[in-house]
């Protein structure tokens, strides 16, 4: 009801009581503006299609409310055509929940702990594929999986040399371990095993069928947030899957790069033209890599903000970049993993589309625009400019004035700054 006081939502992630030094969330939910139950259940027809422009709109007014993100963020991730019905969603959730059980069941197979509510943290093979008895592994996995990890071990090297593919995804086990209980460690969801089980399960399933990039550190920080918002698992798991088709061209790597390089040398770019006096500063610095920025762009700034405030940044962000065309797109056979050229040329209703979207429709370019959060880290840099121009002298100034930034960021603002950016940037960029 407007007019009606803001809610907190701190209750709604609830933070464990001896981690005092979280922090604060800015994010309330303010009636008229969240996307709220009532609204979102009103947006659908009698059979179940969504007036996807209505709800962008409410999203870029103030976020979604935290009962029902989950559902609402499959479709801003394209995991559901908007256009769809209820009939038609429900078939596709079974198909998917299916094709996970079946590789989740692989993965089993191969390595009983996945699916017994375990994990590891210590290897189990070796990098030519000889088994490894880890004390660790025998405590962690005791008792609970199907076998104890001698057996485990034995049945692994019994059938002969292992495949190279089972060696790299057997290799990447512990260090998803390693991860997943430092990710998210200050909230009461993680105090719960099973809970810290499922993020392994689903992160070791995901690293199993993307052969080409696997694991890298940074997933578990952009996965977790799925499995919270999601009760099924293999909800969960599409959701992450849908998010790391945006986003793994920035854990590509190769022996000499990483993806996310390509990112870091369009904010480059994007600053020279913006703040030129600052990218001259930061290039004299020998920042000229924009290396400091790596952490913002590979998991979303989940550092930057509390957790409830980077849930909230992300919506917003995939509100206004939003393309209607996203599930077609990515269920279109041999439509690999992630959007690359985009869905350029086809005819789209510019309603459907998120406000970062239109724009970039505006420019009738053959190349995949620029995700919407190198122009936030570009935003941030800008606020940032006298400060960094005046105090920093060195790449560890640099570091420190960013990281001070930690809580206090506004994440409607920044999206706010990042649009009014793309616009600059864009203007600046045709007259050049």
């Amino acid at each position: 009801m407007w007019g009606a006081p803001a809610e907190p939502v701190d209750s709604y992630y609830e933070v464990r009581p001896e981690c005092t030094d979280v922090p604060i969330t800015r994010f309330k939910i303010k009636p008229g503006k969240t996307l709220s139950a009532r609204k979102w259940h009103a947006a659908f027809s009698p059979d179940g299609q969504l007036d996807i422009g209505k709800t962008l709109h409410r999203i870029q007014l103030g976020g979604i409310h935290p009962t029902i993100r989950g559902e609402v963020w499959e479709f801003l991730l394209g995991c559901y055509d908007p256009k769809s019905t209820f009939d038609e969603r429900e078939q596709i959730r079974q198909n998917r929940r299916v094709q996970y059980a079946r590789w989740k069941n692989e993965c089993c197979e191969i390595f009983p702990v996945v699916g017994s509510g375990k994990y590891i943290t210590a290897p189990v093979i070796t990098e030519d594929g000889q088994p490894i008895q880890d004390p660790l592994v025998l405590l962690e996995t005791k008792p609970g999986a199907n076998a104890n990890s001698t057996e485990i071990v034995k049945e692994l090297t019994s059938r002969g040399p292992l495949d190279k593919k089972v060696i790299q995804w057997l290799l990447t086990l512990h260090q998803i371990g390693l991860d997943v209980i430092r990710t998210d460690r200050t909230l009461v969801f993680y105090e719960k095993q099973e809970n810290l089980s499922k993020l392994w399960d689903i992160l070791s399933v995901y690293a199993w069928i993307d052969t080409d990039v696997g694991y890298c550190q940074g997933m578990s920080d952009l996965c977790s947030p799925m499995i919270i918002l999601l009760e099924d698992e293999a909800d969960a798991f599409w959701c992450f899957e849908r998010l790391m088709r945006r986003l793994r061209g920035n854990f590509r790597c190769t022996e000499s790069s990483v993806g996310v390089e390509t990112q870091l040398s369009n904010l480059a770019a994007i600053t020279q033209v913006i703040d030129p006096k600052l990218h001259q500063h930061l290039e004299t610095l020998g920042g000229g890599d924009y290396l400091f920025a790596f952490r913002m762009l590979m998991v979303l700034f989940r550092r930057e903000f509390s957790f409830c405030d980077s849930l909230y940044l992300w919506e917003m962000m995939w509100a206004l970049e939003y393309d209607p065309d996203l599930f077609s797109l990515y269920e279109e056979p041999g439509s690999n993993i992630e959007k690359a050229e985009g869905s350029k040329g086809k005819a789209k209703s510019i309603r459907q589309c998120g406000k970062y979207e239109r724009e970039n429709l505006k420019i009738k370019s053959s190349e995949a625009p620029l995700p919407i959060s190198v122009f936030l880290v570009a935003s941030v840099l800008k606020d940032k400019s006298s400060k960094l121009l005046q105090e920093a002298r060195g790449l560890d100034d640099v570091v420190k004035i960013l990281n001070d930034m930690t809580g206090n960021l506004d994440a409607k603002k920044a999206c706010i700054g990042a649009l009014k950016l793309h616009k600059k940037y864009l203007k600046k960029a045709k007259m050049t």
